[in-house]
């Protein structure tokens, strides 16, 4: 027997109080009866941001909740679909965290089964990728597993289109601990794009539940700093240059701006790569965050002036959260214990790429709440 239902994933800021349904972004799921009469159900991976996004929070939401899933037309929305090197990694680190059977899992596979079990702790293995990626897979998972685990990540530790890990230690996990998780982290390698190699192990004491979180108030700046590297044969002028152009920005908000700048160490990170990651604290406890990596087509002073622009649209918005965090806060506010409300920017379309997965595979509901033009506040009742 097959029950078919369309789920809507699209976002109107017409309904201050819901997400409104529009039938061209929607999605057939299946519920489907095997011989062994177990549920399957199917999502459409090409649909809003129609990349790793999906699967990402599809495979952890389903190691979590004992869910079976097929993913299809995986990241149907980019110029190359199927899974790349780095989706493949994360799929095989969900499934090992929590002895799941997979189907399809090959480079350029656009379609995976995965049939979990249970979840199971102590030191994982060793695995590949954009580690701040691989990490949005495992976290979730292993906070709740019976026992203590250990994550010997290796990878990219600071590349484009994903968090520099700075950022995911520094901004993401003290948001983290809000809810009541924690990790501890020591990093041995840097590793950057493209060749990688970065090395890092992450400590996890799991929690029996998580804290709904109520961040509405982004109260006033208290402090701005930073840091802004070289790495290789890059000269330590360059971080300077960063650094000065994102302090002048920041200062038109804050006068009391610290970037301190420093040339990585050539046994931690032997290639070149430069960047900086700005962090601002308020006196109500929000960690807001930006970065930005410099390019060899860019001059190093926009490359400051991109990263401090935007912390200044986030502080501007009101936001509790930056953009960057947004996505990442969904599945802890799904699995936290109550009514979570915090205050964001425009939500992104991760934001609601990762809405839409938790909601097409459990109960949860999220309501956004447009606050202005440029402010929402995400609400949801945890499960």
């Amino acid at each position: 027997m097959t029950l078919m239902t369309a789920v809507s994933c699209h976002y109107s800021a017409v309904l201050p109080t819901k997400i409104q349904l529009n039938c061209q972004d929607a999605v057939i799921v299946r519920t489907q009866r095997s011989s062994a009469m177990s549920q399957i159900v199917e999502i459409d991976g090409s649909l809003l941001e129609g990349g790793g996004q999906i699967l990402r929070v599809a495979v952890t939401l389903c190691a979590l909740k004992k869910i079976a899933v097929r993913i299809r037309k995986i990241r149907g929305g980019r110029s190359k679909p199927g899974l790349m090197e780095q989706h493949l990694k994360g799929v095989e680190l969900a499934r090992d965290i929590c002895n799941a059977r997979v189907k399809g899992l090959a480079l350029g596979s656009t379609e995976i089964e995965f049939h979990p079990g249970e979840l199971r702790g102590g030191t994982q293995v060793k695995t590949a990728g954009s580690i701040s990626l691989l990490l949005q897979v495992a976290l979730p998972c292993v906070i709740f597993a019976p026992t203590p685990s250990t994550l010997a990540l290796c990878g990219g530790t600071n590349a484009e289109m994903a968090p520099q890990i700075d950022y995911t230690v520094e901004v993401f996990r003290p948001i983290l601990e809000k809810f009541g998780a924690t990790f501890d982290f020591s990093l041995t390698k840097r590793g950057y794009f493209p060749r990688g190699g970065g090395e890092v192990e992450v400590r996890v004491e799991p929690v029996k539940s998580l804290n709904a979180i109520n961040m509405e108030e982004q109260g006033n700046i208290t402090t701005i700093y930073g840091w802004s590297f070289v790495a290789g044969v890059l000269p330590i002028s360059l971080a300077h240059q960063v650094a000065d152009s994102a302090t002048n920005a920041l200062r038109n908000v804050f006068n009391d701006v610290n970037i301190e700048t420093y040339k990585e160490d050539r046994n931690v990170a032997p290639d070149n790569c430069s960047g900086i990651i700005l962090v601002a604290e308020t006196d109500t406890k929000c960690i807001l965050g930006s970065s930005a990596l410099g390019k060899r087509t860019e001059k190093a002073e926009i490359t400051g002036k991109k990263a401090a622009d935007d912390l200044l649209d986030t502080i501007r918005f009101g936001a509790c959260v930056d953009q960057h965090s947004q996505d990442q806060i969904i599945i802890f506010m799904a699995l936290a214990k109550g009514v979570s409300k915090v205050k964001v920017g425009p939500v992104t379309m991760h934001t609601k790429t990762a809405i839409f997965v938790v909601e097409t595979l459990t109960k949860v509901k999220f309501i956004i709440h447009p606050v202005n033009e440029h402010a929402n506040i995400i609400e949801c009742s945890g499960s």
